[in-house]
């Protein structure tokens, strides 16, 4: 499989590494520190550029008809924007907020938490995340997939940072500190217990394993597609 890769930061670089020892080949390179490489020549996009150059990296991989798969998270205000686009161009794109097999089954946990305790007004629920200093977004955008599953699920309408918090809103703490991969907890607190789940990452090979495992699934494929797809769940 020959691979575009739109974003060279440690994301970029580490797909790259894992690319190659499975004999995927990088044919382009696009990013503000290093262009390499033409990017009609890829079977498949994979961008984890900034938030600030996702949106043009993605339309640029689209209008040269070539499927993306996007884990950039803080631009998604512009997502239906290129749902139109893909469907204009018969192509394909595939976006998770998180791409770790690990932490889809933790979506999936979450989901099946929320409705088993949709109808029990006791408890309050909060999410926690944890991730590394240099991380631009805040709450992470696997914390705000978790939240958007339990608000569907639950009496909440919104979420809010904990420094905010409402009536009626979920909280969601984001803290941001040292090395941390990201480590995110759903919490429901009641005045005689607490239930949780929580997922703690330990390195950036879990998020670029299944980052390229989605490409290798949405190679052929038309349409628009997310990591449950890939999962089949």
């Amino acid at each position: 499989m020959k691979i575009a890769l739109l974003g060279y930061g440690k994301m970029g670089k580490e797909i790259e590494k894992i690319a190659l020892e499975k004999k995927h080949e990088v044919v382009s390179i696009i990013d503000k520190n290093k262009l390499f490489g033409n990017i009609k020549n890829a079977d498949v996009a994979i961008n984890f550029s900034t938030p600030d150059s996702a949106l043009e990296n993605i339309l640029s991989a689209l209008s040269n008809f070539i499927p993306v798969v996007s884990g950039t998270t803080g631009w998604l205000d512009s997502f239906e924007k290129v749902v139109e686009f893909t469907k204009k161009q018969d192509s394909a794109f595939l976006y998770s907020s998180n791409f770790s097999i690990g932490v889809n089954v933790f979506f999936k946990l979450n989901i099946e938490l929320a409705k088993l305790m949709k109808e029990d007004s006791n408890y309050d629920v909060s999410i926690r995340e944890i991730h590394h200093a240099q991380k631009i977004d805040a709450p992470s955008g696997t914390a705000l997939s978790l939240a958007e599953d339990v608000i569907k699920n639950s009496k909440y309408d919104d979420w809010e940072l904990a420094e905010k918090r409402k009536k009626n809103k979920l909280t969601v703490h984001s803290d941001r500190k040292g090395k941390v991969h990201g480590v995110h907890e759903v919490s429901y607190d009641s005045v005689i217990d607490n239930i949780s789940i929580k997922h703690e990452s330990f390195s950036r090979k879990g998020f670029a394993k299944g980052a390229l495992l989605a490409a290798e699934w949405v190679k052929d494929k038309k349409g628009v597609f997310g990591m449950s797809d890939v999962l089949n769940f």
